[in-house]
């Protein structure tokens, strides 16, 4: 088996490439390091079936000869990095998807897109169902994910008519473990590294929308088993287990053992949905795929990461 794993280096990524390499096949991991990190994929230096390769997927992929799979990975994905890089998302989501497909195609491949639960918006359906189209502002702060997903969505689907490669569309909804960014503004990082340091819970609103946590090794479980025994329409994939970002606090200061109060630091962003859970039948009945790692379980293992990193960081 030979996978090509576009965004490579990224967090999901990094866990993917480290699975399929457990699995006996060979690896061809592609990133800029625009939000990517060396370090993660560091310890696969030597490996004799792992190459790296740093480019941007916006330009045309120097990759060559068959493979089995290209998982399109590359992206910003948390809402710091989208921020700051709003141009370079809307890029990689249109010329970076295009530039996947046409890689995919070229190796005879099945294309895995990661897509996004993002493309629900602020849902007025709960939970969130593939067939439900979405309420999207698509002139908002957070247009450029949304609108490059969705947009994404639709090119691999209109590729696939024509040139009938074989692809996949991932619907990744909140997920979390070790090698997240501590800085990145995605919450469970956030409420982890306060924990860790005793600092008070912040959160933005008042802390009664909510999410859907799934752990990264569920996750890229789930990428796998599409890839395996998906098709070419949309499936969710994340945990339905469904949390205020109030009750997130209290189980990570349970499995951290520490932490503040929890207080509000500015109001709920601008088209920040509300509700946030993912409708997991298709997925269920189509690869045979659920969540089997708990929050808080989930939670110890990327506490144990993070203090690791920041005993070594030392003070700051």
């Amino acid at each position: 088996m030979k996978a090509v794993i576009l965004g490579g280096a990224g967090f999901i990524g990094s866990h993917l490439v480290d699975r399929l390499l457990a699995s006996g096949g060979e690896v061809v991991a592609v990133d800029s390091y625009l939000t990517g990190r060396r370090e993660n994929l560091a310890h696969l230096s030597g490996s004799a079936r792992f190459r790296f390769v740093q480019h941007d997927v916006c330009q045309p992929i120097p990759v060559v000869g068959p493979a089995d799979v290209v998982f399109n990975l590359a992206s910003p994905a948390s809402p710091f990095d989208y921020a700051r890089l709003p141009l370079e998302t809307l890029e990689v989501g249109s010329l970076g998807t295009r530039n996947a497909l046409d890689l995919a195609r070229a190796a005879n491949a099945v294309l895995v897109q990661a897509s996004t639960s993002e493309v629900y918006g602020d849902p007025l359906e709960h939970p969130q169902r593939e067939t439900y189209f979405g309420n999207v502002n698509p002139v908002g702060p957070r247009a450029c994910y949304d609108e490059s997903k969705r947009f994404g969505e639709t090119l691999v689907s209109t590729y696939a008519r024509i040139h009938h490669v074989p692809v996949r569309i991932a619907r990744i909804f909140n997920t979390y473990g070790p090698r997240m960014r501590a800085d990145d503004g995605r919450v469970v990082p956030a409420f982890v590294a306060q924990a860790i340091r005793g600092e008070d819970f912040t959160l933005f609103g008042d802390g009664k929308q909510t999410r859907s946590f799934c752990y990264v090794d569920d996750l890229v479980d789930g990428l796998v088993a599409l890839w395996q025994r998906g098709d070419a329409l949309p499936v969710n994939l994340g945990n339905p287990a469904e949390f205020t970002l109030l009750e997130l606090a209290e189980v990570v200061r349970k499995a951290a053992g520490g932490g503040g109060r929890v207080r509000s630091v500015r109001p709920r962003p601008e088209n920040d949905p509300r509700q946030r859970q993912p409708d997991i039948s298709r997925a269920r009945a189509l690869l045979g795929w659920e969540p089997r790692i708990p929050l808080e379980q989930g939670l110890r293992t990327t506490i144990a990461w993070f203090r690791s990193r920041l005993d070594r960081a030392g003070p700051t």
